[in-house]
């Protein structure tokens, strides 16, 4: 039995490409504006939810630290935070309307197909009404931009702390 504390190394954080926000700081309010009107209406666990599928399927870390710890944060537990990457083998963690909201973000997050399944959009349409349907999709088209400024210039996950942004 070892008593001395092992010392870990890990590997060196990598710096952001570049600072964005300083250099197009109209388009950063315009997305936290964006992202305050998407998301009304919405179930806030829900909206994270949502947010952090979408980002676990766009390889963001950044948004995934950001969102997890916003999710834990509002009160939604570390069992359905790490059981979403495998929902579809997890069906029982989620509500039904919860299930659909994730199949539509996936839907709506990979495109490589060309368009969102008639089964998908139906299944969702079931659970949301058309107002919340709309804000739904607003709050999934907005984390996919959110991601795309955070894979393109690779911001820095792990500093994060709830409440921070927007």
């Amino acid at each position: 039995m070892t008593t001395a504390q092992e010392t870990v190394t890990y590997a060196a954080e990598e710096a952001p490409r570049l600072p964005w926000t300083e250099h197009a700081p109209d388009v950063y309010k315009a997305m936290v504006r964006l992202d305050s009107v998407a998301k009304r209406g919405l179930d806030p666990k829900l909206y994270e939810l949502v947010k952090i599928r979408a980002s676990q399927l766009n390889h963001c870390a950044f948004c995934l630290d950001m969102h997890t710890k916003d999710a834990l944060a509002a009160g939604e537990s570390v069992e359905r935070v790490v059981q979403l990457s495998a929902w579809q083998e997890s069906r029982h963690f989620y509500t039904e309307k919860e299930l659909a909201a994730i199949e539509l973000t996936e839907a709506v997050t990979v495109l490589t197909d060309g368009f969102v399944p008639e089964e998908v959009y139906e299944r969702a349409a079931e659970h949301f009404e058309g107002a919340e349907l709309a804000q739904l999709v607003a709050a999934i088209t907005v984390i996919n931009a959110w991601n795309r400024f955070g894979v393109t210039f690779r911001m820095t996950p792990g500093h994060y702390q709830p409440g921070q942004h927007g």
